[in-house]
């Protein structure tokens, strides 16, 4: 929800006492309500300017989500030449396939990690570290696991290998392909969009109990059409409502993925022990440090791969790694993490399917077949549990196309949240001469000194607070009041004239 209609018309009318008691009203409940009216038009006003101003940017992050949402469905047409295989039959060795893929590379490039065929029609991904590319970038070549057969070659991002139509969208969708200055976009948008949406909530709750039908709950989701002006309003708020907890999870874990936000939540997470936890890969006996492998955010920010070059006969150790992961339990696609130096494990990890919620990974000496570490997705913490799942949400990869279709369709809800707001707020110009371009008109002013202390102090320590987690709240925030401030002057200014 971002724009409400502005004036007397939007606010909810004031709860009348009579209405819910015979009694009159003591001055404790008349306290009661004058601070409830007073924070409800201090959320009014702070939605009205948050919509005015921030909606752009959800605009554009709602238009951008939702090809986001659909990012892996379209990966598996635009690169069906790269990611299936009509060939039936039994797989050679990972060794052949690993050896055809370095054969077809046709340069000297260090073996990292191999993602062996799933199932039938699949195909086998080896993965190479090459220095050429960008952070989070590998090259992968794409073989066929029954006739070990190069099909191809291509760069994949993070560690779901995404390929260059879902990375474009991806960064489209991230930054508009500016590069850290176009993460300000995204930042705003994640930042301010459960703000907007849970003070519009406040705002039609109000409105709503405020009418003779408050008793009703299916006025909170279901749109008054017996009100022909107020038409637009309504659905604006109850679209709103439908799709308020998905915003909600979209806007949380969208700021986990921010410049600036994000490294707060960083560092409350590690505060918390709520960060994502890592199989070791250092070999018992050893000094080295654990191969590094990533977390929930990889496919978006870091892959978390190794870059050295392996010796070459660790390449013939992954067959052995893989029976080792089947026989410990490792049922789904894996991706097996080659070691960069002696005295490191390889790393069979379980990738994310649709649907299932767990991925298991175990450490394997290759040398000898022993299983050095396990880590069960039982053992997660929940929180990092928690935020592995809203990740994978995010993404569209934890229900498959379900999830996908989900997303799409709250992205073109809240297109439609926020065009509405923006005609209710065109409608409620104040003249319509011609030749003369108005704007809506802004909620009444006089909130802030109208306000309680015990209502204004609290407010503006949590205006404070957040602002202080979230600069990219707090920013715009201090925006809003010095616009405010300039068009309450300019409004007394022509008073005065």
């Amino acid at each position: 929800m971002t724009i409400t209609e502005s004036g007397a018309a939007d606010a909810a009318p004031p709860i009348n006492p009579a209405r819910n008691s015979e009694s009159p009203p003591t001055k404790e409940s008349t306290t009661k309500r004058n601070a409830a009216n007073a924070f409800q038009a201090l959320l009014l006003r702070l939605h009205f300017y948050a919509g005015v101003f921030v909606a752009p940017f959800i605009l554009i992050a709602a238009v951008t989500g939702a090809l986001y949402a659909v990012a892996p469905t379209l990966e598996s047409f635009t690169d069906s030449h790269l990611l299936h295989t009509d060939s039936t039959g039994p797989a050679k060795p990972l060794s052949q396939q690993i050896a055809a893929g370095t054969a077809a590379l046709g340069q000297d490039l260090p073996l990292i990690a191999v993602a062996p065929a799933q199932g039938t029609g699949e195909t086998t991904r080896i993965i190479f570290s090459d220095p050429t590319l960008g952070d989070s970038q590998r090259r992968a070549v794409f073989i066929d696991p029954v006739t070990a057969q190069p099909l191809g070659d291509s760069v994949v991002y993070g560690s779901s290998g995404a390929l260059p139509t879902r990375t474009w969208i991806d960064e489209l969708h991230r930054d508009l392909h500016l590069g850290d200055f176009g993460r300000y976009y995204s930042e705003i948008a994640a930042s301010w969009l459960w703000l907007i949406a849970l003070a519009g909530l406040v705002l039609w709750f109000r409105r709503v109990r405020a009418r003779r039908e408050r008793r009703s709950a299916g006025w909170l989701v279901r749109p008054d059409r017996s009100r022909p002006r107020a038409r637009t309003l309504n659905w604006h708020a109850v679209v709103g409502m439908w799709i308020l907890p998905v915003l909600l999870l979209l806007s949380v874990t969208g700021m986990t993925w921010s410049k600036y936000a994000g490294d707060h939540v960083d560092k409350l997470r590690s505060e918390m022990s709520w960060t994502t936890p890592a199989v070791s890969a250092t070999l018992p006996g050893s000094t080295g440090p654990a191969m590094p492998m990533g977390g929930e955010h990889a496919d978006h920010m870091g892959g978390g791969m190794p870059a050295a070059a392996p010796t070459e006969n660790k390449a013939a150790l992954v067959d052995t790694v893989f029976a080792v992961a089947r026989a410990n339990g490792l049922e789904g696609p894996l991706e097996i993490s080659v070691p960069a130096a002696d005295g490191t494990a390889f790393v069979a990890k379980e990738l994310r399917r649709p649907g299932v919620l767990t991925t298991d990974s175990i450490a394997v000496n290759g040398s000898t077949g022993v299983v050095t570490d396990t880590l069960r997705y039982s053992d997660w913490p929940l929180m990092a549990k928690l935020t592995n799942w809203g990740i994978q949400f995010h993404m569209g990869l934890m229900f498959g196309l379900l999830n996908q279709l989900l997303l799409l369709a709250i992205m073109v809800g809240l297109l439609t949240v926020v065009v509405r707001g923006y005609l209710m707020w065109w409608r409620r110009r104040p003249t319509k001469e011609a030749g003369k371009v108005t704007l809506g008109r802004a909620p009444r002013r006089g909130a802030l000194r109208q306000t309680p202390l015990i209502v204004l102090v609290p407010f503006a320590v949590a205006a404070a607070t957040v602002g202080w987690f979230a600069p990219m709240i707090g920013i715009p925030l201090l925006g809003f009041l010095f616009v405010d401030v300039l068009a309450g002057l300019a409004a007394r200014r022509r008073a005065t004239a």
